[in-house]
């Protein structure tokens, strides 16, 4: 079956799931970091190469003060807990967005993860916290434009490439499935420049419920598509039997 080399997922719908069953918000996030758990091991398993995760917008520091702090004590309890896993199995963590927004003592756990799976090759994990596709654009853009003012940089040089690797997803293939889950059918400003030819794909269960069988079935329509990137199928179909 043909996989994507890379996917990306909005995870959706944590604290939805929990005020269905009454439960507090950060009730549906701590089960939302055990669907991780098995949306990655399945995705290693799978032989997913990178796996993107939109773990917590540039928008969420909007929330509630006392759930951004229980997110973000949750964060740093799953990069202890997993360093180990991610270790033995040969994954690679790689982070982007405004790491600088994050406490202290969650930016030096990551740093730390970091670090020591930089080695691993089986799969990047790459989670995106206190990210926003906006911000990421403009920071890649002030940072061009301290190029060009420097001299050390052309505008003329200024090309598809040149954007895309002062990106902070530098390195990384585009993703070629994008699942959000939860019923949601948008993008809320996720690698709007990455996903330009991705295939999108939308699941009804909230995060928590978001199974290893819900990811098959996402993978499996994905195998049905056909990726014609402005082409013809008949143009792509005469490139195949080249």
């Amino acid at each position: 079956m043909r996989l994507p080399q890379h996917l990306a997922i909005i995870m959706d719908g944590n604290g939805r799931w929990a005020e269905q069953r009454r439960l507090p918000r950060i009730a549906g996030h701590r089960k939302g970091v055990e669907t991780v758990q098995q949306i990655v091991r399945s995705c290693r398993e799978k032989g997913v190469r990178y796996l993107t995760l939109y773990a917590f917008s540039s928008e969420n520091w909007g929330r509630p003060d006392e759930e951004v702090g229980a997110l973000m004590s949750l964060l740093g309890v799953y990069l202890r807990r997993e360093l180990k896993t991610m270790l033995r199995e040969g994954i690679q963590l790689r982070v982007i967005g405004e790491i600088s927004r994050l406490p202290v003592e969650v930016q030096g756990v990551l740093a730390d993860a970091v670090a020591r799976t930089a080695d691993r090759s089986a799969m990047t994990l790459t989670l995106a916290l206190s990210y926003g596709s906006r911000d990421e654009l403009l920071r890649a853009m002030r940072q061009l434009g301290n190029e060009v003012a420097a001299g050390r940089l052309d505008p003329a040089q200024i090309d598809e490439a040149v954007l895309t690797e002062s990106l902070d997803t530098a390195g990384l293939p585009d993703p070629d499935l994008l699942i959000r889950t939860s019923g949601e059918m948008r993008i809320s400003n996720f690698l709007l420049w990455q996903i330009a030819y991705t295939e999108l794909y939308f699941s009804d269960a909230f995060w928590p419920d978001f199974t290893e069988e819900e990811l098959q079935r996402a993978l499996d329509e994905y195998a049905r598509r056909q990726r014609r990137f402005g082409l013809t199928g008949s143009q792509l179909r005469r490139e195949d039997h080249h």
